[in-house]
């Protein structure tokens, strides 16, 4: 017997009953996105104040885009970038021969990954004079690696004199990544946060979506999905990472329209995935893994019949999690070419693998 009673979120299978707690997760995250955005609005306003160049996020509640929701001990924060409007692509390729402090090389910088893309000043119509500043611009180049040593001089500074150290503290990093340690009333959040270049006026070329013949999503949904354009985040020394918040936020809005479980779904794994499969502060597999599955298994089972049980709706999403974590490999939905498990710690990998492969043999949902 198979049962899922919406509420209380029970499941009966195989005799087996347990409580879920999708429920007090959802009241629990809610609560600390609540709080982590209060400080990180009033981190950032003063940022802003300081350095134009870097706006407030938005207070918009738990579905606020500026917020990413990795783990609920995890999140990534974009910072919105101001003075940097009109943006073109630009097809001329340059090589670069300087280090991120500007100094000469003999040899010139690797070319960027898929997911990445250098970014010159020029391709904006409209640029304000301190993005042409040394402090943050080599050749020409915006550097994400210098925007990032800016921001992170901002937040030292901007916590201290919003007295906020007794709730947020500066993590030390190997990389030009700036991440906080954010104090709310449950547990400790580590915030990555990410200065980010705004684009609501284009879609990328580097992201040739969607494939050919497909059925999900609709048409319709296409074209509003690529008027909003995309993101550029300053996460590593030279490129900057394109990112599809709005985008992403538009697919998962609208799901069920049909009457689907395809939500259900995605809520039950991703509480088995941090209670069993893949517990800790800090997972190999986040949230965005799991919505990427989600993505491509819509894409693939586009018909309403096919998310109308959830059993069977439920099995296949945790079937295509198990194919692409013992393989290595998920690729992201609007970027061909690109592994978002490419640098994923492969031990850890395969200890979920394996745990997703015991829970197929034998799927029963032991949520607590």
């Amino acid at each position: 017997e198979y049962q899922v009673i919406l509420g209380s979120l029970e499941f009966c299978l195989s005799g087996f009953i347990r409580k879920s707690s999708v429920e007090p997760r959802h009241y629990l995250v809610s609560k600390t996105v609540e709080e982590v955005q209060k400080i990180i609005q009033q981190l950032t306003t003063e940022i802003s104040y300081k350095a134009t160049r870097f706006q407030a996020i938005s207070n918009s509640g738990i579905h606020n885009e500026n917020i990413k929701v990795l783990a609920p001990s995890q999140f990534l924060i974009t910072v919105p970038l101001r003075g940097l409007t009109g943006y073109k692509e630009n097809q001329i390729r340059h090589w670069r021969y300087y280090t991120v402090h500007g100094a000469k090389l003999l040899s010139s910088v690797r070319d960027p990954e898929e997911l990445h893309q250098w970014l010159e000043v020029e391709q904006f119509s409209k640029s304000l004079q301190q993005w042409h500043e040394t402090d943050v611009n080599i050749e020409g180049d915006l550097v994400p690696a210098k925007v990032l040593i800016v921001f992170r001089e901002l937040v030292e500074k901007s916590i201290v004199s919003c007295n906020l150290s007794n709730k947020v503290t500066v993590l030390e990093s190997f990389s030009s990544v700036v991440r906080v340690a954010v104090e709310t009333s449950e547990f400790q959040v580590e915030v990555e946060l990410a200065p980010t270049v705004e684009i609501p006026t284009c879609w990328p070329e580097k992201a040739r979506w969607p494939r050919c013949l497909k059925r999900w999503p609709s048409q319709e949904k296409v074209q509003c999905i690529k008027s909003l354009g995309f993101d550029l985040l300053a996460r590593s020394n030279y490129h900057w990472q394109l990112c599809f918040s709005r985008a992403e936020h538009i697919l998962m809005e609208g799901l069920d329209e049909d009457g689907g479980c395809r939500m259900k779904c995605f809520r039950v794994m991703r509480q088995m995935k941090e209670d069993v499969w893949c517990a800790g502060n800090k997972p190999v597999i986040t949230a965005y893994h799991l919505q990427t599955v989600l993505f491509w298994t819509c894409e693939k089972y586009p018909r309403t019949k096919d998310w109308r049980c959830f059993h069977d709706a439920f099995l296949r999403l945790v079937q295509k999690l198990h194919k692409c974590v013992s393989q290595h490999f998920l690729k992201h939905y609007f970027v061909k070419n690109t592994n978002l498990l490419k640098y994923a710690n492969t031990s850890d990998l395969d200890v979920v693998a394996s745990k997703l492969a015991v829970f197929l043999e034998n799927p029963v949902f032991c949520l607590d």
